[in-house]
């Protein structure tokens, strides 16, 4: 184990931890280091949860003693005698010690659901005053909703890490603001085109090789899909479950309920729910109801599934040339995510518009097409004003990867430009 905790504390050697692309997370953290509250991370693997971590403790050692600050991240099976017995979490805490002789003042634990009933351990610490700083991430949205997480009430800040966006890519090549993109089309088009098909995870960007970055993309989607779906959710129909994940990964944005799903894979409809809620929990699904004032409605009707980050789709995916209009959907829906919009609708009757969200001053109707052409420029605008009409929708938008236009009440804006359509409701 001292091996383990030293080779994941390079820091107490005064050498920062080299992490090449800088999150706005982290700007968060630090704003909230002072407060006593526990920094709990959530989000998909592989989003860049241990690069968060390291990026806070890079901040931290600037001031502070670096033997004070301790790192572990339970995906080391060096731990594994900690995972089902929480309390041994102070025997790590303990050798710690021992190899710096300095008391560990911050502790930041990483993928703590490997740990059964961590909650115990860390409310311990904490209302004892044991830390000065407790900072924790994980690879399930029920990271909070177990047996003993009610403890933790009152006792924490949330908050969600996803892929990179957009602007965190642009930023890392090279690109600061809205006028470097203005000034070098040609080249952030080329950044942009990269991750509508490889998508954003980090350590994908930081790849120059395609076929690196493709089986980069097939690991982490097998990889998402057996430890924090199968093992975690003790799946039994292994099979079922892969071959349901196969074909909502090549159907992406596509319109269905749960019996034509079973319809589609011969998959009863019950085991449907409980594959779905286990890719929704790991982050890597999300279901994007139709849009309706009536909340039964909204739960019965047809729905939509997106996920997080295109390339978990690729990944998969025989032809991206054919799906480059649902991979382009899909950008859209998870950068919606990732400015923080929650509220996430679709709207679909006699006609169809892609997203309907909610904004501080307002719903929000929004398309999402690659490019504006006469093929189909009318659909588009009939669909946003059908949608509006509708919905009450005050603001109209059509997102595309590079056009800008005006066109009556409606704004044709670059995918990089999203921030224009307002800041989410709260």
């Amino acid at each position: 184990m001292q091996n383990a905790i030293l080779l994941h504390n390079q820091h107490w050697n005064d050498l920062p931890f080299e992490i090449s692309i800088k999150r706005r997370l982290l700007e968060k953290l630090l704003k909230f280091h002072e407060s006593k509250e526990i920094q709990i991370i959530t989000g998909l693997r592989r989003s860049g949860k241990s690069s968060l971590l390291k990026l806070y403790i890079n901040e931290l050692i600037k001031t502070e003693d670096p033997r004070s600050i301790l790192f572990i991240n339970f995906d080391d099976p060096n731990f594994f005698e900690v995972y089902k017995k929480p309390e041994k979490i102070y025997d790590v805490v303990e050798a710690a010690e021992s190899l710096t002789q300095t008391k560990v003042r911050f502790l930041f634990l990483d993928e703590i659901q490997s740990v059964h009933g961590w909650e115990k351990f860390i409310k311990s610490v904490y209302d004892a005053g044991r830390f000065e700083k407790i900072c924790i991430t994980g690879s399930n949205s029920r990271l909070l909703m177990g047996d003993y997480s009610h403890l933790l009430s009152g006792r924490y800040i949330a908050n969600r890490l996803y892929p990179l966006s957009l602007w965190e890519v642009l930023q890392y090549h090279g690109y600061p603001g809205y006028l470097s993109v203005v000034q070098s089309k040609t080249g952030a088009t080329g950044i942009l085109l990269e991750i509508l098909k490889f998508g954003s995870f980090p350590e994908v960007i930081l790849q120059k090789d395609e076929e690196l970055m493709h089986e980069l993309l097939i690991n982490y989607y097998d990889s998402i899909l057996i430890r924090d779906c199968i093992i975690h959710k003790r799946i039994r129909d292994v099979f079922s479950f892969k071959e349901l994940a196969f074909y909502l990964f090549n159907n992406i944005s596509s319109l269905y309920t749960y019996n034509s799903l079973s319809r589609a894979t011969g998959i009863n409809d019950i085991s449907i729910k409980e594959y779905i809620g286990a890719m929704k929990d790991a982050f890597m699904i999300y279901e994007v109801p139709n849009f309706s004032f009536k909340i039964k409605k909204q739960i019965k009707s047809k729905r939509k599934i997106y996920t997080i980050d295109n390339g978990l789709i690729t990944a998969i995916s025989l032809d991206f040339s054919a799906n480059r209009g649902r991979l382009f959907e899909n950008l859209v829906f998870a950068e919606l995510k990732k400015a923080g919009f929650e509220d996430i609708f679709m709207y679909n009757d006699s006609r169809e518009c892609d997203f309907i969200i909610k904004a501080k001053d307002g719903l929000v109707a929004i398309q999402a097409a690659y490019e504006i052409n006469t093929g189909n420029r009318e659909r588009e605008i009939a669909g946003l004003h059908h949608a509006a009409r509708k919905t009450g929708a005050t603001k109209l938008f059509v997102v595309t990867m590079a056009q800008a236009e005006t066109i009556g009440d409606i704004s044709i804006i670059p995918v990089y430009e999203l921030n224009k359509i307002g800041e989410p409701a709260k």
